[in-house]
């Protein structure tokens, strides 16, 4: 269930790769990079294509971006926890690399092949995010990716169904909900965090609106009875 009776985008953030760093600097953290998962709200209505919003773009296009990762979802009622445990008053949105930030769902009450309409554009919920280390190394704090990734409180990632221009404050109006009992929390858990059974890793897996990459990691895992990893993987995605 929504923690309102209906969510709505209070920021949306896009934003360009960018080259950062210095060669052969002593800390790694200052070290050349390229990213992308610096990113600034836009104020009026953008365009939402299969692959992007106008104007954001990914560094790593082997593991960030395209179709099943267009678009990243983060929860604004994760910020004051963060704010408050990384004691960063100021912490904007954006600061998880989101490119929508919004109120009324989190991990708990979003569920894989949600489908919202939202401006014109019609979106689907695809995956889980699984942090990325970009993420420590944008805020300093080494294991910032992984306290994201334990707590389950990762984000999601939208597919586009339908392009269209979207804007801050918009709703997000479920139009289908195939699968109530995979929520995307659950789906965290079942990836990541305990011991399932192979059923159950199984049953994830054949969710035909679940991500490709994730089904294909799922089946492997059932097929071969390995049991869940309970030290989080820490890949790129969408920065």
């Amino acid at each position: 269930m929504s923690l309102v009776e209906t969510p709505y985008l209070t920021s949306i953030q896009v934003g360009l790769v960018k080259k950062l760093g210095v060669k052969n600097a002593s800390d790694p953290m200052d070290r050349p990079w390229s990213t992308g998962f610096f990113k600034e709200p836009v104020e009026a209505s953008i365009w939402l294509g299969k692959t992007n919003l106008e104007g954001d773009r990914q560094a790593d296009l082997r593991h960030h971006g395209g179709p099943e990762k267009a678009v990243l979802a983060y929860a604004a009622e994760h910020y004051p926890d963060w704010r408050q445990q990384l004691m960063n008053p100021a912490l904007p949105y954006g600061a998880f690399g989101e490119n929508f930030t919004v109120v009324g769902q989190t991990e708990s009450s979003v569920c894989i092949g949600d489908t919202y309409g939202v401006g014109d554009a019609i979106v689907q919920v695809s995956q889980p995010r699984q942090p990325c280390w970009k993420l420590s190394r944008r805020w300093r704090i080494k294991d910032l990716a992984l306290q994201v990734q334990r707590t389950g409180k990762t984000g999601w990632y939208f597919r586009v169904l339908q392009e269209g221009y979207v804007t801050p404050k918009q709703p997000l109006v479920l139009i289908n909900r195939p699968y109530p009992q995979w929520t995307v929390m659950r789906a965290n858990e079942t990836m990541h965090h305990r011991t399932t059974s192979r059923d159950q890793v199984a049953e994830l897996a054949e969710l035909p609106l679940l991500a490709a990459n994730w089904q294909r990691t799922l089946t492997n895992r059932a097929s071969r009875g390995i049991r869940v990893d309970t030290k989080p993987r820490l890949i790129g995605e969408n920065e």
